[in-house]
């Protein structure tokens, strides 16, 4: 007989691990080996009954302890378990297995929820500014009135299935491992339907639009997500329904260029309202027949920016609203009357003058400093 091998060894891990990771180094293992999975491989399975009773003395904190201090010899005479029956192998064995395979194959007894739907919405600028409601109509498959979702004819109900006996799952053993799939007659549903209802065909479910009327918070952008809790396709055999999710795209405004919460706006100022100072209307995000008051100072450059806080869009969490951005654009005559082009000439002798006169006088101050 050949000599066992260590049993840290076949988990592969080390010798002061905590049972956690015994834990999971026996389902990592386990799924490694199992037999379904090498069908025709002795190896394998030898391999897989190796894991097994390493997992049943590395798991009990008692006979972990007696292996650490002697070895394979301390637990000979307790047998494959070393020391456990095969009440607690079966009862470990069914554990482990229904938590590696829930969501696959074995195990499954939950009904699954139904699938996610997806379409896009376009908002027009203000109404992703301030928020909307909307209906959307979504072509998707809904429960069927007629049978209220069971998939059964008017009068009738599913019936459970004969095969499982309505767990949805039938179990077979193997040596001292029972393992669990799901029941091929059903389909996992844990029923079966023997008069069929007409209008949906036995499917529960039928194809026709439906409205669902979607709420777009203040402030949300193009290229966010919303999602609509249980607007979407239905679930088999009345499981929960999945989700809807609305993608937003928002159109242009020709007045307005967004960056989050702040918005930039341009507007044009004349030549002498740039140069002189003068109060000018700019247009408001939240009405279009309303206009803000901007101040422009004296001697405003083009392309000045100036800054109206408040008036931006309102912050997605609620906190205030962000800033409205000026560009200002001075314009300049293009056509001038004689007059008109007389009079700028003056201006710009004048210009020159005081721009001279100033120079002088400064030239001047600084002579009288150096001396």
């Amino acid at each position: 007989m050949s000599e066992k091998r260590c049993y840290y060894e076949v988990l592969g891990v080390a010798r002061e691990v905590p049972a956690e990771e015994v834990r999971r180094a026996y389902k990592r293992e386990a799924l490694k080996h199992h037999p379904d999975r090498n069908q025709g491989d002795p190896k394998s399975e030898a391999v897989f009954k190796q894991i097994n009773e390493a997992f049943q003395v590395l798991s009990d904190p008692d006979k972990r302890q007696i292996y650490d201090q002697f070895g394979h010899a301390g637990l000979e005479g307790g047998g494959a378990g070393a020391g456990g029956g095969m009440g607690d192998v079966f009862s470990h064995m069914q554990d482990l297995f229904s938590e590696m395979f829930s969501g696959g194959g074995f195990g499954q007894t939950r009904a699954r929820r139904g699938s996610d739907l997806r379409l896009q919405q376009r908002l027009k600028f203000k109404e992703a500014a301030f928020g909307c409601k909307r209906e959307v109509v979504v072509h998707a498959p809904t429960r069927c009135d007629d049978c209220t979702g069971t998939g059964a004819k008017a009068g009738t109900k599913p019936e459970a299935c004969p095969q499982c006996r309505g767990t949805g799952q039938v179990s077979n053993a193997r040596g001292f491992v029972m393992f669990t799939s799901t029941c091929g007659r059903c389909r996992g549903q844990g029923a079966v339907i023997k008069h069929a209802c007409k209008t949906c065909d036995g499917h529960g479910v039928v194809e026709k639009p439906r409205k669902v009327t979607v709420t777009f918070p203040a402030g949300i952008d193009g290229g966010q997500r919303l999602r609509v809790t249980g607007q979407g396709m239905p679930g088999p055999a009345g499981a929960p329904p999945g989700d809807l999710y609305v993608d937003v795209d928002v159109e242009e405004d020709p007045r307005f260029e967004r960056d989050g919460a702040d918005v930039v706006t341009r507007v044009h100022v004349s030549f002498t309202d740039a140069a002189l100072g003068a109060v000018v209307r700019v247009p408001s995000v939240e009405d279009d027949e309303t206009t803000l008051p901007l101040d422009v100072p004296s001697g405003t450059q083009p392309g000045a920016v100036f800054a109206i806080k408040g008036q931006g869009i309102p912050r997605l969490d609620g906190r205030g609203r962000g800033t409205l951005v000026v560009a200002v654009q001075v314009d300049v005559p293009t056509a001038l009357s004689a007059r008109a082009k007389s009079l700028l000439a003056e201006l710009e002798a004048e210009l020159r003058a005081d721009a001279g006169g100033a120079a002088g006088a400064e030239s001047q101050r600084k002579v009288a400093a150096a001396k």
